[in-house]
């Protein structure tokens, strides 16, 4: 076992408070957005070893068979196929969406062909692989997720629509053409991608009416009427992203509020974009990211039309269980990662990890002492660990000085749990 440590990124978006009050550790004084535990390239967790410190990335690919074991090494090759961050947003994220496998590999060779930089501002594909992911929520935690039914959406932007003419201003005829689209006849994936397109193409006409809408949708709050979640975020997401298309274009999309312990799933296509909260974002290793809207970052309409699913879709809530061993685990329907979360008490047995192949353990609380048949590890609150896959079985056991605490620790390992 290899203690860690872990890369912040300092996104605008992050909270300077969040993510040290979780783990316990000083704030940087600076946002801090994401906590990256893992292999990534761009950002690789570094391996305290006997030798001395080692990134991550490069202890994995001199020796894949014993840090991964010789079956994921097989299907994934010699990376970690999952990483794991601490996301905490202060304010919202860009609308973004992922490719599948097979679009990656495509699009990061013709890249490659063409010679665009890796670092470039307008590269799309950093790497060639697909990147579904899961957020399982630690505080309450609000997102936008996929793509609600069209009748729902109609009735937004007719809401946004009377809202602006009681003000007396004139109604955009940009909003009539969207509202008229929802309401249409055609398929629902090609009512929603008419409208999408005709929001994220508006261009002046698009800025001009979120410069309209919000206003209005807080006259009409200051009138006493009762504004739904999703109109809200009209108005939260145009005073941090004035004039931006992601504003109107979030009336399209599902709005989910998480407790703390929900958890969904962002499978290739789906549009998404989280707001606020603190959550464990757990994915296949890749950083392929298509963005559509609230960002100052490159966005390539084209290829984020030839991204998205644009079929209303239902929330993809992960479920969880609590397993005969005490384990709570979350498992997506993807190979690449899943996750338990254990809490211990001073005076309880010892509980084992069950782990496929390699692990990543981070402890939010307490502290306890991990025990494996190569050695142990203490492990304390806001400290990570890497479990090479020989590493089998990991027991945890309450510290011996943990007193009467409570401690609890996520693990994140490869695809789905055997109970």
């Amino acid at each position: 076992m290899f203690a860690l440590t872990n890369v912040t990124r300092d996104y605008a978006w992050g909270s300077p408070t969040a993510i040290a009050t979780l783990l316990g550790t000083p704030p940087s004084g600076r946002p801090e957005a994401e906590l990256w535990m893992g292999a990534h390239p761009d950002s690789p967790s570094v391996a305290g070893t006997p030798e001395g410190p080692v990134a991550l990335d490069r202890l994995i690919a001199e020796h894949p068979d014993t840090t991964l074991g010789e079956e994921v090494h097989a299907a994934f090759g010699a990376r970690l196929p999952f990483l794991a961050k601490l996301l905490a947003a202060e304010t919202a994220l860009s609308l973004q969406v992922h490719p599948t496998r097979e679009r990656a590999r495509e699009r990061f060779a013709e890249e490659e062909a063409a010679g665009v930089p890796r670092s470039a501002a307008n590269r799309n594909y950093k790497d060639e692989n697909h990147k579904p992911e899961m957020i399982l929520a630690l505080t309450p935690f609000e997102a936008l997720c996929g793509f609600r039914p069209c009748a729902e959406a109609a009735e937004l932007f007719r809401t946004v629509g009377s809202a602006i003419a009681a003000t007396g201003a004139p109604v955009p005829k940009l909003l009539g053409r969207v509202e008229m689209t929802l309401n249409s006849r055609m398929a629902a994936p090609m009512v929603v991608r008419k409208a999408f397109e005709t929001l994220i193409g508006g261009g002046t006409e698009t800025t001009e009416l979120v410069e309209l809408a919000a206003p209005a949708l807080v006259a009409s709050a200051a009138a006493g009427a009762e504004l739904s979640p999703a109109l809200l975020s009209v108005i939260e997401l145009a005073r941090q992203y004035p004039g931006d298309s992601g504003v109107l274009v979030s009336l399209l999309l599902n709005r989910v509020s998480l407790a703390p312990g929900d958890a969904i799933y962002l499978p290739a296509g789906n549009i998404h974009a989280y707001l606020n909260g603190l959550g464990l974002e757990v994915m296949a290793s890749s950083d392929n990211v298509m963005r559509g809207g609230l960002t100052g970052k490159h966005v390539d309409v084209p290829e984020l039309l030839e991204t998205v699913d644009f079929a209303p879709s239902d929330v993809p809530v992960v479920p969880t269980r609590t397993t005969a061993l005490g384990q709570q685990v979350w498992e997506p329907p993807f190979a690449e990662f899943a996750l338990q979360r254990v809490e211990i008490g001073a005076s309880d047995d010892p509980v084992p990890l069950v782990q496929n192949g390699p692990m990543i353990v981070l402890a939010i609380s307490g502290s306890v002492l991990l025990d494996s048949p190569r050695g142990d590890l203490q492990l304390g609150r806001g400290g990570s660990v890497f479990v090479p896959a020989v590493e089998n079985p990991v027991m945890v056991h309450p510290h011996a000085d943990a007193a009467e605490e409570t401690s609890v620790l996520f693990a994140i390992t490869c695809g789905a749990f055997n109970s």
